[in-house]
């Protein structure tokens, strides 16, 4: 081995176990982890100072006590308690749109074979060719999908971008 990787391979293992002992504080470490970490920090001073200072700013960290204003918590109680009440109220209009959304489906299936009829004589009437109707078959079928689309983008546009606005 040559002068550089003995100099090298004992920064890795400061490194390796700065990075273990951070670790442990957060997420906890394997046994095997755990068991090279304690035998590293009986042989290196350093890093075992440097597990000293850490358990020391973290019970430092616990103990002090951060002032939150008055009336922080009944006030976060009162939001939470309004949007819930605001969620109730929207959850009636959108089990109408989902009604009035499957009822449009039964109509539709039900319908199909009429409509189909009906394109089919107005293209022939009209001298449309079958193509052309046949797409305006198919377009008929997003008008009730659009209205849909339509109501829930207006229902409430103020709420949706208050919403986007909270999340940033």
């Amino acid at each position: 081995m040559n002068y550089e990787n003995e100099q090298a391979m004992p920064a890795n293992e400061h490194a390796r176990a700065k990075r273990l002992i951070d670790q442990h504080h957060v997420e906890g470490l394997a046994a095997q982890e755990r068991a090279w970490l304690d035998a590293h920090l009986q042989d290196c001073g350093d890093c075992a100072a440097f597990a000293h200072s850490t358990e020391e700013a973290l019970r430092a960290m616990r103990t002090a006590a951060i002032p939150f204003p008055a009336g922080l918590a009944s006030r976060t109680q009162f939001r939470v308690h309004l949007r819930a009440q605001q969620l109730l109220e929207r959850e009636p209009r959108r089990l109408a749109v989902w009604a009035v959304a499957g009822m449009s489906w039964v109509l539709g299936i039900a319908t199909a074979p009429y409509v189909w009829q009906l394109f089919s004589w107005v293209g022939e009437r009209l001298h449309v060719p079958k193509l052309v109707w046949e797409l305006g078959f198919g377009l008929w079928w997003l008008i009730p999908a659009s209205i849909a689309g339509a109501i829930l983008l207006v229902e409430n546009p103020r709420d949706r971008f208050s919403d986007a606005s909270r999340r940033r």
